[in-house]
């Protein structure tokens, strides 16, 4: 073969390469290797540990920063809003943590917040705001006191298909209080719009279920009633649970507890995942993991109580901290800036996968 028509095969298969077979990588590295999931893209950059993603009847994203932002994305125009400037103590995993949009905003634009401030000691708070010409004003403290520390500080919060607005909390690096039913740090609390306690909560207090270490996320099976929560463990043994009010979920017990406390689903015993957010979604549960820099796919039978099936994505991306579904998309925010992850180009991000 002549030195020409080598040379032209050789043009030929790099433009093909470049062409066909780079785009085709590139995809699959940024798609999930399971059926159903997408391409990703990357929304917004350049955060500083972005910790919670709720929506607006708007179709807007609002987010919360843990260095007291809030923001709104507008989609259409591809453009991030800083909303308040919430005054925190940030201590390692204190903060601004959730964020919670009221299920009746179009009637009253109420936004809820969980963070940490420092009066004679650090504390956490459940806050509503008003959200109107584009900021929040008007707090009102609905929940306040919450025993905070710079580790295992809780912090995520979420309204239930029942209406009700539940509450993580950590124990405060004070494992004792997780058991201790006068003491609201170690729990996952229930609450009116309002701020008052449920009639029919289980102890008459905003304890819903007790016995939590450290829990980061919250989800619900709507259809099935069942409500779900991610738990970081202590040593591994990081823990997926159905939570059911008034039950007491172990802690300082852990996973394979004795049989008057709840068990976990899922028990992470072979690595750490440290688990934050999660979201149920087409019958399968996704787990943001921190120290696992991964998301977990659950993948659940039927009844939604029973894991079948597991597989890991985009661990490409760093520590995760929250993941969120809506309107056929999952969401995910990267949390590379908290200190504990190695930060990336352009950290910290919210990605958008098609699912």
């Amino acid at each position: 073969m002549k030195k020409e028509n080598r040379f032209i095969i050789f043009i030929v298969l790099l433009i093909f390469i470049l062409l066909v077979v780079v785009p085709i990588l590139k995809n699959n590295k940024n798609a999930a290797s399971i059926e159903g999931i997408g391409e990703t893209e990357i929304l917004v950059e350049n955060l500083d540990t972005p910790w919670a993603i709720d929506f607006l009847p708007s179709g807007e994203m609002i987010f919360t920063e843990r260095i007291g932002n809030v923001n709104v994305y507008n989609f259409d125009e591809k453009e991030k809003t800083v909303i308040a400037k919430i005054p925190i103590t940030e201590i390692s995993e204190s903060g601004l943590a959730g964020i919670a949009v009221d299920p009746e905003f179009e009637e009253n634009n109420f936004v809820y917040l969980y963070y940490t401030y420092e009066n004679n000691g650090i504390f956490n708070r459940v806050s509503r705001f008003v959200f109107g010409d584009n900021r929040l004003a008007d707090e009102k403290v609905l929940l306040d006191k919450i025993p905070a520390a710079r580790f295992h500080d809780g912090g995520r919060i979420k309204f239930g298909p029942d209406g009700k607005l539940y509450v993580t909390t950590g124990d405060a690096t004070v494992p004792s209080t997780a058991q201790d039913i006068n003491s609201i740090a170690g729990k996952i609390l229930r609450m009116n719009k309002d701020g008052s306690i449920p009639a029919d909560n289980p102890f008459g207090s905003y304890i819903f279920s007790y016995g939590h270490r450290n829990p980061q996320g919250l989800a619900w099976n709507p259809e099935k009633g069942i409500m779900y929560a991610a738990e970081h463990g202590q040593t591994r043994n990081d823990e997926i649970n159905i939570i059911e009010k008034g039950k007491n979920y172990g802690w300082p017990t852990e996973c394979d507890a004795p049989s008057q406390y709840k068990n976990p689903i899922r028990c992470y015993t072979e690595f750490t995942l440290a688990p934050s957010g999660i979201v149920f979604h087409k019958n399968n549960l996704y787990i943001a993991g921190l120290r696992g820099t991964r998301l977990r796919k659950i993948v659940l039978a039927d009844d939604g109580k029973t894991a079948i099936k597991e597989e890991e994505l985009f661990a490409d991306l760093g520590r995760i901290r929250e993941v969120v579904a809506h309107n056929s998309y999952l969401y995910l925010a990267t949390s590379n800036k908290d200190g504990r992850g190695i930060p990336k180009l352009n950290d910290d991000k919210i990605i958008r996968i098609k699912s």
